[in-house]
């Protein structure tokens, strides 16, 4: 039976749904994912629709189901997490709250049947059984090598933080009342069977998760069930609710998230400030003082809205006209955050300073080197005032941030301190660097440095951190 991809709908529908019926005909589809690229990973994830397909006709607008009839892909899927890992998981010391939660839902709403302190195998299963209860864990690639696997390609893809949590709830039973995210979401059907109602936002492209009413809510746009390898997408706001079956079977499923905090309106506050402070020491009129009494004011005045409304005229012509904005957080806390590469083992070699670019850099660099970035996917490079200075006189750097020592068991675990690791230049080696990550490789002595002790310097210092490699 060919594998059909088509839009969420194809149960009940209440009136034409959003989605027009969609049929592909898949050409035979890979058993596995393609890891050769991010790009590569992320159009075998949503086979057989095209990514050109995806971005213009659902990302960020509305529902899709991919049902597969294909052994191959759901024994992969089952691969990815299943009931009985929970018990070896449970050896390594998982914490209710932290790491999983228990719930159900019941009339409409949310109960949590967590415990104190440290998840017992024994208990939990007992409350999955008895009680009906739905095991939520969280950020399973922390601990699923696969999982690692596909969502840190994903991350490189989206130029976003990807997170994850399996959902495994018994027979004839719910997890969580209707609801939506504050994340685009993809889902994967691993074990058994899931009965899903998808709703019409009343938040498009919400910003916060909001349980809603049942009564508020209306009839599903959209009812289906989802099998082991087939995957459904649905964007932020997407109002949902999903409960298994009753039966024999529970269902397994995880939900990889992304796009939290990632709009055009977060990326403005992120440059605004940059730009005030640039546009600030060189226009006078954005360092005279406001008038007096303004902040007692109860409602802005006239005179104070034409004026904020000239500043930001200037502050847009200024944007104009230039190439470079400071990011001042966005860039800095994805890396931050972000898984580091996968790699078979635990990571140890990426994270041992000087050793580890012995074996994914090479011989040390020189003068009459040739080198080339490595991991690019994995670093940003941003401008930014110099920290260390904090006076009129203050001077721009260069900031250099990766995420090759970041920790995997902290990702997407939110109170878990996580520090930033990297580089700093002064801004006379913005043209040299660009050199470097725009070029598949480059000569040292072509670098744009006046010495040939800063050229020397500044590969030495990307090689220490194992940034580039010597070809």
């Amino acid at each position: 039976m060919p594998k059909k991809a088509k839009p969420a709908g194809t149960g009940k529908e209440e009136g034409p749904g959003p989605c027009k019926q969609l049929k592909v005909e898949a050409a035979g589809g890979p058993s596995t994912l393609n890891f050769d690229s991010p790009s590569g990973l992320f159009e075998s994830l949503i086979s057989p629709i095209k990514t050109e397909t995806f971005f213009k006709e659902f990302w960020e607008q509305k529902p899709l189901l991919i049902q597969r009839d294909d052994p191959a892909v759901a024994t992969y899927y089952q691969s990815l997490f299943k009931l009985s890992d929970l018990k070896s998981l449970c050896s390594r010391g998982m914490y209710y709250g932290r790491d999983i939660n228990v719930c159900r839902c019941v009339n409409g709403k949310k109960k949590v049947l967590n415990k104190d302190g440290k998840v017992h195998f024994l208990q939990l299963r007992k409350d999955f059984v008895q009680k009906r209860a739905t095991i939520q864990f969280h950020q399973p690639q922390r601990f699923k090598d696969e999982l690692w696997r596909i969502q840190e390609k994903l991350e490189c893809y989206f130029g976003s933080l990807v997170g994850s949590n399996v959902y495994i709830t018994p027979a004839g039973s719910q997890g969580l009342p209707p609801h939506y995210d504050d994340v685009e979401v993809f889902i994967l059907q691993l074990e058994g069977e899931k009965h899903w109602r998808l709703y019409h936002p009343t938040v498009p492209l919400a910003r916060e998760y909001s349980v809603e009413a049942e009564d508020r809510i209306g009839r599903p746009a959209h009812e289906f069930t989802l099998k082991p390898g087939d995957l459904l997408y649905f964007p932020r706001g997407t109002i949902h609710q999903a409960d298994t079956p009753p039966g024999l079977a529970h269902s397994t499923h995880v939900t990889i998230s992304t796009y939290q905090n990632n709009s055009w309106g977060d990326f403005l506050l992120d440059t605004i400030s940059g730009l005030v402070f640039d546009t600030a020491k060189e226009d006078l009129a954005f360092r005279a003082g406001i008038p007096r009494q303004l902040l007692l004011q109860v409602e802005t005045t006239a005179v104070a809205t034409r004026r904020l409304s000239a500043f930001l005229r200037k502050l847009a012509d200024r944007l104009e006209g230039t190439s470079e904005l400071l990011s001042a957080d966005m860039k800095k806390d994805f890396v931050m955050n972000r898984l580091p590469p996968y790699c078979v083992g635990d990571g140890a070699e990426l994270s041992t300073p000087g050793g580890a670019c012995h074996l994914l850099g090479g011989q040390l660099p020189r003068l009459d080197s040739t080198v080339r970035l490595q991991f690019k996917d994995h670093i940003v490079l941003t401008l930014g005032p110099d920290q260390d200075r904090s006076d009129e006189t203050q001077e721009k750097m260069v900031y250099i941030y990766h995420s090759l020592k970041n920790r995997r068991e902290k990702h997407m675990m939110g109170n878990e301190e996580t520090e930033s690791y990297g580089l700093r230049f002064p801004l006379s080696h913005v043209d040299a660097l660009k050199q470097i990550w725009n070029s598949s490789a480059i000569s040292v002595k072509d670098l744009r440095l006046t010495t040939d002790e800063e050229k020397e310097s500044l590969v030495l210092s990307l090689w220490t951190e194992c940034l580039i490699q010597v070809v």
